[in-house]
């Protein structure tokens, strides 16, 4: 008689389903700006190395990349209900407590990301409108700060959809991955 696979590293990374999750767009572009970031920050090494000098105007493509960055992974762990948040309340309360304390997690972050989605437009607009240009590569400096209220209001629109799964009761926050059933071996039990 065998003991049954450990599956804990199976389950870790499925969500409350059971399934493996799929790759969502959110996480294609956070994969996308690491590796810019990782060959900007080579090229800028092997460069200094080389001559002496620096690349220092890659320093405001790096700072855009790692905001988009942390957006777009900010989207994915939304969709995914991975937001830090404060498991002893969820673990220690009830299957109600939880639930709403998930209805309230996601209202507050989609919420908060249409009012951060807003005020960044007006940020963007500004820049637009009076042609800010950027100290370093001299290029429109909207052309870095366009995609931080579309990521924005991406993320709200991310948390409302865990809203709307948690209040048809489609998941609860909190829950662990349920286990996956294993083959039957015909080993007596």
């Amino acid at each position: 008689m065998s003991a049954p696979p450990d599956r804990s590293a199976d389950t870790a990374a499925r969500p409350p389903s059971g399934r493996p999750f799929r790759v969502q767009w959110e996480d294609t572009i956070a994969v996308l700006c690491m590796a810019g970031l990782v060959l900007l920050t080579l090229a800028n090494v092997v460069v200094r190395y080389l001559t002496d000098e620096t690349l220092a105007p890659t320093e405001e493509v790096s700072i855009a990349l790692m905001v988009i960055m942390t957006l777009a992974g900010a989207c994915g762990a939304a969709t995914r209900d991975r937001h830090v948040r404060i498991e002893f309340f969820y673990e220690t309360g009830s299957a109600w407590r939880r639930r709403r304390l998930g209805l309230l997690s996601a209202a507050a972050t989609c919420g908060f990301f249409i009012l951060l989605g807003l005020l960044s437009m007006r940020v963007v607009w500004d820049e637009f409108h009076f042609a800010e240009t950027t100290m370093a590569l001299g290029v429109p400096r909207w052309w870095y700060t366009v995609w931080v209220p579309v990521l924005c209001f991406a993320l709200a629109v991310r948390a409302a959809q865990v809203f709307a799964r948690v209040r048809r009761g489609q998941m609860l926050p909190g829950e662990p991955a349920a286990p996956e059933a294993t083959p039957d071996d015909g080993a007596p039990r």
